[in-house]
């Protein structure tokens, strides 16, 4: 995902592909928490929770944590309008 990428139908389709798990693991990035936490939270073990961060990342296209949680909070906020 570029920096100011803007919310458009390819990128709410990338969202789209994420799995509820997924969906739910990037609720909890975008919230600010580590992977730890995330594992915790989720009672799943760290390297489950690494893996679908990595997932994530990959269907999301994009590099990091911050882009990731930036891509959720577009999505959502658009979704959550009334038309």
């Amino acid at each position: 995902m570029e920096r100011h990428e803007p919310l458009t139908p390819a990128v709410v389709e990338r969202y789209g592909r994420l799995s509820p798990r997924q969906r739910e693991v990037l609720s909890l990035i975008a919230l600010g928490l580590s992977n730890r936490e995330i594992a915790g939270r989720l009672f799943l073990t760290v390297h489950a929770v690494n893996y679908h961060v990595s997932s994530i990342y990959h269907k999301l296209g994009v590099a990091n944590r911050t882009e990731a949680a930036v891509l959720y909070l577009k999505v959502k906020d658009e979704t959550s309008r009334p038309d």
